[in-house]
């Protein structure tokens, strides 16, 4: 019994697949028939102005394909081609949507595998681009496109160091507002300590005024009655004097 033979697999050069994206094989298909054999820079060029949704997630297989083949394979991007992409159908997802008489029908949801095979040029074809350029007087695509992915993947990491430092300030700053806030309080209790303190000597102070003024009084009483008591002895001693005058 001959067994299947899998087509698509055994492709030289670095791939990179994107699983499960939420698009028809048949319209992948479409975006991949523009860019299959081209250089890495004209496939960007390409699928950053197609008018295809799918153009996305295959922009971003081919930057995943080009970034594997930099780093694993130490191939610079400007040398890359394209050398094969397709698209395998995935799982269909089934939903039904209501319609008349109390009828249904399905809807068939599609999903793909999209798979981008990069690989290096030759020789040959590196010496010829490169006199072409030279006649063109110009930087060639690939190098345009490899400086653009290097610029957006240095504005990443620098975006995400900034988010990074400024969720440290943050950190900092709501330490030392913390810290802040924890001096006025001290202060505060302090303050509230010595105005209270103010008026306990200012009510001791008052307290001590009315008792010297409370004693004053008394004595004043005490010596009002002293001379009221000289009186009435002195009126009692002429009292007597005249009755005995009289007698």
């Amino acid at each position: 019994m001959a067994t299947a033979v899998k087509t698509n697999e055994g492709r030289p050069g670095t791939r990179a697949v994107a699983r499960h994206v939420r698009v028809s094989a048949s319209k992948a298909r479409a975006v991949l028939d523009l860019v299959r054999g081209e250089s890495y820079g004209r496939a960007s060029e390409i699928l950053a102005f197609s008018e295809r949704s799918v153009s996305d997630v295959v922009a971003k297989c081919l930057d995943s394909a080009v970034a594997n083949a930099e780093h694993n394979d130490e191939v610079p991007a400007e040398e890359l081609f394209v050398s094969a992409c397709y698209a395998d159908e995935g799982p269909t997802l089934k939903r039904w949507r209501p319609r008349a008489r109390g009828r249904a029908t399905r809807i068939n949801k599609r999903t793909c595998h999209i798979t981008m095979v990069v690989s290096r040029y030759t020789a040959e074809e590196l010496e010829r681009m490169a006199a072409q350029d030279a006649l063109r007087d110009r930087a060639g695509a690939n190098a345009r496109a490899a400086a653009s992915r290097r610029e957006r993947v240095e504005k990443s990491r620098a975006a995400e160091a900034a988010r990074e430092a400024e969720h440290d300030h943050d950190h900092e700053h709501d330490h030392d507002h913390d810290e802040v806030a924890v001096d006025e309080a001290e202060e505060a209790v302090d303050a509230a300590v010595e105005a209270d303190a103010a008026v306990e000597a200012d009510a001791a102070v008052e307290a001590e005024e009315v008792e010297a003024d409370e004693a004053e009084e008394v004595e004043e009483t005490v010596a009002e009655a002293d001379e009221a008591d000289e009186d009435e002895t002195n009126d009692d001693g002429d009292a007597e004097d005249d009755a005995e005058e009289r007698a």
